[in-house]
């Protein structure tokens, strides 16, 4: 499988980091295709300026420093975002790059009679996603309702079509947990990706 890894926090040696490493390396022992983005490392600019944004609605305009990362989306089948959850969501350089890289005419298509978007990502058929949150589960899953989540699988994956399969794993209460329960969560990330 083809598959696009983009990954975003700014530590090297963070537990999200030694996740993102296992993802990567578990994927390619499958004999995936990977093409990982370390954003941070890649110093992705999050930041859409003025002109940029002139210029949305025409694929004619696409900044040149987004190239590559829509070449990798256009070109993989699977996508995998790994990431912490900073205030129920994801970082902004997660979300710059959704918002400069998922852009029209190439993610979805907006009708010219101003009708539903449609979307044109068709070529991926997984969603994988690994989140690591300093809230504990109740807070995070009953009283914010994970809108994190919601934004990725209720509102990005739709981008890929109906029948995307996902993943979507989470480690609550991250900062306060055992080095044990740290192990057995990338243990459980690493199985779920041998399956993925």
């Amino acid at each position: 499988m083809k598959v696009n890894v983009v990954y975003a926090h700014p530590l090297a040696d963070s537990y999200q980091a030694s996740l993102h490493d296992r993802i990567v390396q578990t994927l390619k022992a499958r004999g995936d295709d990977v093409v990982d983005f370390d954003l941070h490392a890649m110093n992705f600019n999050p930041v859409m300026q003025a002109e940029e944004r002139r210029g949305h609605f025409d694929p004619a305009r696409v900044p040149k420093d987004l190239q590559v990362y829509i070449d990798a989306l256009k070109w993989a089948e699977a996508c995998v975002f790994c990431f912490p959850t900073w205030w129920s969501g994801m970082p902004a350089m997660l979300k710059g790059y959704f918002d400069r890289v998922w852009r029209p005419g190439i993610a979805y298509d907006v009708p010219a009679d101003g009708g539903t978007i449609k979307p044109m990502l068709l070529n991926i058929g997984r969603m994988g996603v690994v989140t690591t949150c300093g809230s504990p589960w109740w807070y995070t899953e009953i009283y914010m309702q994970n809108p994190g989540k919601k934004v990725l699988l209720r509102g990005l994956k739709t981008m890929c079509g109906r029948n995307v399969k996902h993943l979507y794993l989470t480690r609550y209460s991250v900062e306060g947990i055992s080095a044990e329960k740290r192990k057995a969560f990338a243990l459980k990330v690493q199985r779920r990706f041998e399956t993925f």
